[in-house]
């Protein structure tokens, strides 16, 4: 029987954004992972702490580069599914297990009307997921919307076993289409900062260039709102 290939050095090295040596990110980790007794174990814990322990809103995220650093969202307790992705990559990073961050286009994201209104568009340039490397393959997971916010737009809330891909799914409870994968971007071993902004902008130029910060609301508040 061969032995599981290790993952690359890459993906664990705390780095600019997935800064996995910080107090904050380190004490995150250890707390959540706990005591589980695998890696497999441990990354699943870890999804389901970022997942419902940061809850998911695009309204007011501060999308200055510091602020994006894993530790920062973890200070603001909020995040979208960058910044989540982000997190959970470093959170992995800090007991040890490989992790990178991935981005593709979506449509059909969990919305309201006012944010795709704001965007001109209902495709979702640049969603950002995790992999996470468990017996020598990456695994995509993401922990993007937290249960509360599934449960109020009627979606499946996104579970991770840590065996199979954890990606949204095609349609909602009640079988209307939810979400579709246009294209995607592959993975990076960080934050891709200029790369993602800039697609923002190209994508969003009613909603970026203020001071390169999203909307003000309660985005729970009205995502029961948005229409399928």
């Amino acid at each position: 029987m061969s032995a599981v290939p290790p993952a690359p050095p890459e993906a664990l090295r705390a780095t600019d954004y997935l800064d996995a040596e910080h107090p904050e990110v380190a004490a995150f980790a250890a707390r959540h992972a706990g005591t589980a007794s695998s890696d497999r174990e441990r990354a699943v814990a870890l999804y389901f702490a970022v997942r419902d322990g940061l809850r998911y809103d695009p309204y007011g995220i501060d999308l200055a580069p510091d602020a994006m650093r894993a530790s920062a969202v973890l200070a603001s307790g909020r995040g979208f599914c960058v910044t989540k992705a982000v997190v959970y990559a470093a959170a992995l990073r800090a007991v040890g297990i490989g992790a990178r961050i991935g981005f593709a286009d979506v449509r059909n994201h969990i919305s309201s009307p006012r944010l795709r209104e704001a965007m001109g568009t209902d495709l979702f340039r640049y969603h950002g997921y995790t992999e996470v490397w468990l017996d020598g393959r990456w695994i995509k997971a993401t922990p993007a919307f937290n249960r509360s916010l599934c449960e109020k737009a009627g979606t499946h809330p996104l579970d991770f076993d840590g065996h199979s891909d954890s990606i949204f799914h095609a349609f909602d409870t009640q079988g209307r289409q939810h979400m579709e994968y246009v294209a995607d971007h592959g993975p990076r071993w960080d934050l891709p900062y200029e790369e993602v902004m800039a697609a923002y902008r190209r994508a969003y130029p009613r909603m970026m260039g203020v001071g390169e910060r999203a909307l003000d609301g309660d985005f729970s508040a009205e995502v029961g709102t948005a229409p399928h």
